[in-house]
């Protein structure tokens, strides 16, 4: 009989994969985590691995993906606009998960974690702008969309580089008025 992948069993088994990778993370590095360690963790055999993840490079981009939906809470962002509340929340679960897996096993999956951190933001932004502005062209909002998730990831490593001693939300609040009112710069005057 197969299963669908909806089905409690099936969703409670990739959680119980997914929660014995993170656990192993948390004890050693990524390069020297097995898809046997992970079986045997979890107390299931490598088929029921591979019907849940391609390999274990796939596993890790799922994992991160959760692990950020929920920091970014995606339902709030689909009650409300584009505004400071939103842009201060979305830049401190961002700086949170990035400061989470600064002591975990993520070390040379930068780039990873980064398409995942945009994509996620990508789909986030998106939205907030389709709400606020629906009679707008569609391709100048997903334009809009990957700048503001670029931006936001860009301004995430800046501050974890750079700017420890300020709070996420401090750093984040100068730029506001400008990400929200748009740039003057190039107007004449």
């Amino acid at each position: 009989m197969i299963q669908s992948k909806t089905d409690p069993r099936v969703l409670r088994t990739r959680k119980l994969i997914m929660d014995s990778f993170i656990d192993l993370s948390g004890e050693k590095e990524f390069k020297d985590i097995t898809v046997k360690d992970i079986t045997s963790k979890a107390l299931i055999n490598r088929a029921t691995f591979y019907y849940h993840f391609e390999d274990i490079y796939d596993l890790l981009e799922k994992v991160l993906s959760e692990v950020l939906l929920v920091n970014l809470d995606c339902n709030y962002y689909q009650n409300n606009g584009l505004n400071e509340e939103a842009l201060v929340n979305i830049f401190k679960a961002i700086t949170n998960f990035q400061k989470s897996l600064s002591t975990r096993c993520h070390r040379g999956y930068e780039d990873t974690i980064a398409r995942i951190i945009r994509e996620q933001l990508e789909v986030i932004f998106y939205k907030l702008l389709l709400k606020q502005r629906p009679t707008e062209e569609k391709q100048s909002l997903k334009v809009t969309a990957v700048m503001l998730s670029w931006g936001i990831y860009g301004a995430s490593v800046e501050w974890r580089r750079n700017s420890k001693e300020v709070s996420p939300e401090e750093f984040i609040k100068s730029a506001i008025p400008y990400i929200l009112s748009g740039s003057n710069f190039g107007s004449a005057n």
